[in-house]
């Protein structure tokens, strides 16, 4: 396999594999652009430096690196000491990931921001990947790539499976659905336009503002390749999750104010929240039962009448209101086999900071 440079990129003469949607006519290819790489860091002394070092790696290094430290009070001073000369450092009080990720956006000088989670990595391809996917398609304003899950130390999954595929159509219902994009790079001046992060939002600040971008015509693209390693952190099965569920459906709840949607939109909208809805009702079910809570028979009675459910769920959920300890029981074998769609972590962009 032969290969070069081409418009300051090292290449092979396959171009990497890619989607998006179809280009509105022809595009004219243009250099390479350039990319700031903002990590938000709270109490991230001890996987800030395998972080840094992923981004540093670069085969195509980025313009410039900023830390943004969200308030923390672990030793994540002296974790960046041996990276002062190199990264651009903030510093601010703990406000969450949004306010973090906004400090560093507003810091920035590149085209383009490429997210990086304090304790996730590059791998060393992965923005001379995107520099390809942006020169050759210069109409898209927000680049992924795959990425790898790793649940201690082994890979477990990729982002992109039968779950979680890639829209090239109509990218503006699909992203009502699903957060299709994860830790994007993208185009700086798009996301200040449309007022960057939602700093009232404690875990779906990204997802909502990808959602944004794209209903302000933004276009999205992903380099099929998995070019980063997301880690799976062990957390609180349930609660979290009802946290994370519940907050989405406040966002969809947000996003039917935007001005941009139109009729059929909104329909795509009101079924995604439905979904959602659905989902966050499943996780209070399962907290409640774990917790031996007084409600949980009422939230599986709730299930039961609810709509939208296929029969053998109705069942299920019969099962759990009229014997709750044995339902108790089950799910607690599930989750420890870690067989229960419960204990499989959400996956998140904005761990790198905590509010």
């Amino acid at each position: 396999m032969q290969g070069g440079v081409r418009r300051g990129l090292p290449y092979t003469e396959d171009m990497r594999p890619y989607l998006a949607p179809p280009a509105a006519g022809s595009t004219t290819p243009t250099p390479a652009p350039t990319f700031s790489v903002l990590i938000p860091a709270y109490q991230a002394a001890e996987t800030i430096g395998e972080t840094l070092e992923s981004a540093f790696a670069q085969t195509l290094p980025p313009h410039e690196v900023i830390v943004c430290d969200d308030g923390s009070t672990d030793a994540l001073e002296a974790a960046l000491a041996p990276y002062r000369d190199r990264i651009v450092l903030l510093r601010k009080k703990n406000g969450g990931a949004a306010s973090a990720r906004n400090a560093a956006l507003r810091a920035a000088s590149a085209e383009f921001v490429a997210q990086l989670d304090s304790d996730d990595a590059f791998l060393p391809d992965r923005l001379q990947a995107l520099a390809e996917l942006a020169t050759e398609r210069p109409d898209l304003d927000i680049l992924a790539t795959d990425a790898y899950f790793e649940f201690q130390g082994k890979v477990v999954g990729r982002f992109y499976d039968a779950q979680m595929p890639f829209p090239t159509e109509d990218q503006r219902t699909a992203i009502f659905d699903r957060c299709f994009v994860g830790w994007p790079a993208v185009r700086r001046r798009r996301l200040l336009a449309i007022g960057g992060f939602d700093e009232s939002l404690v875990t779906g600040d990204d997802w909502d503002a990808w959602m944004r971008l794209i209903l302000d015509g933004a276009q999205a693209g992903v380099v099929t390749e998995p070019l980063l390693r997301y880690r799976l952190t062990p957390g609180s099965v349930s609660s979290d999750r009802v946290r994370v569920l519940r907050e989405r459906v406040a966002i969809l709840d947000k996003t039917a104010q935007h001005p941009s949607v139109t009729p059929s939109e909104r329909q795509a909208l009101a079924s995604a929240r439905r979904s959602m809805h659905r989902r966050a009702l499943f996780a209070e079910t399962h907290e409640a039962l774990l917790a031996r809570r007084p409600d949980a028979r009422r939230r599986a009675l709730a299930l039961v009448v609810g709509r939208g459910l296929d029969f053998r769920t109705r069942i299920k959920a019969l099962a759990a209101a009229l014997a709750p300890g044995a339902a108790r029981r089950a799910l607690e074998r599930r989750d420890l086999g870690g067989r229960s769609r419960m204990t499989r972590p959400i996956p998140q962009t904005n761990r790198g900071a905590s509010g």
